[in-house]
């Protein structure tokens, strides 16, 4: 049952970005370069971390 929710959830997942990349192309790029500015600080929170403990936790 839970395989199947899946399915399901994912061919939703993908009729709505269809759906609004063909309706509005440039809303579409937005969200995309809103999901990877998202991405980069988390990589950037991420990297800032590890060189704090790299360095002993000391600021």
């Amino acid at each position: 049952m839970a395989v199947n929710a899946k399915k399901i959830a994912v061919y939703v997942l993908v009729v709505f970005a269809l759906y609004v990349i063909i309706t509005d192309p440039a809303k579409a790029a937005d969200y995309v370069q809103i999901g990877f500015e998202g991405i980069s600080d988390a990589a950037k929170a991420i990297g800032d971390c590890m060189t704090w403990v790299v360095n002993g936790g000391k600021s």
